[in-house]
């Protein structure tokens, strides 16, 4: 199986520090949906991993997430490919849970859903907490310059991590070479 995990804000869609609140707030990146469209119709498994503590402070609900997750879909199936997958932490960062990343559990999900060994599985990520929750089940990191992603490359990388401008370069890049 051909797997990528991707982080949501910052590497699909438009990040901001005011959180993701709605599905108007919720803009796809130049590119990305493309990109995800073009892996998965070249057989990539694709599954999202992404923070969603906007929930736990009461900045949105459920059903504005679903929303947001079923524009996304509704817009990689436009171009012909599907997400397999999206998980999210609900949590808070105080709320003491194993899913919220830099923490692997929502990643160690996905493992278990797909059967799969994470092991070199890239993880593609626009901040270091992305980064981390994949290195802790053997994920091999990979960091866009978007949303966070030039503020983290501001900090001390992962050894090994790769780095890419955005989604679209990764997908040209795994395309070209898978």
């Amino acid at each position: 199986m051909k797997l990528l995990i991707l982080d949501r804000d910052g590497v699909i869609n438009q990040d901001s520090d005011d959180y993701i609140k709605s599905v108007a707030e919720w803009l796809p990146l130049p590119g990305a949906v493309e990109a995800i469209a073009a892996l998965s119709k070249a057989g990539w498994t694709i599954a999202v991993a992404t923070n969603q503590s906007g929930l736990a402070r009461g900045y949105f609900d459920l059903a504005t997430l679903e929303a947001m997750h079923a524009e996304l879909q509704r817009l990689v199936g436009e171009h012909g490919g599907r997400v397999d997958a999206i998980h999210y932490c609900p949590h808070g960062p105080d709320d003491d849970c194993a899913c919220r990343k830099p923490l692997p559990g929502m990643i160690e999900a996905i493992g278990r859903q797909f059967d799969a060994d994470l092991r070199g599985v890239w993880l593609v990520g626009d901040s270091l907490r992305d980064l981390e929750a994949g290195l802790a089940v053997g994920c091999q990191p990979v960091l866009v310059k978007t949303g966070k992603g030039e503020r983290s490359l501001a900090k001390p990388l992962p050894a090994g991590t790769l780095v890419f401008d955005d989604l679209a370069a990764v997908a040209r890049h795994l395309l070209q070479n898978s």
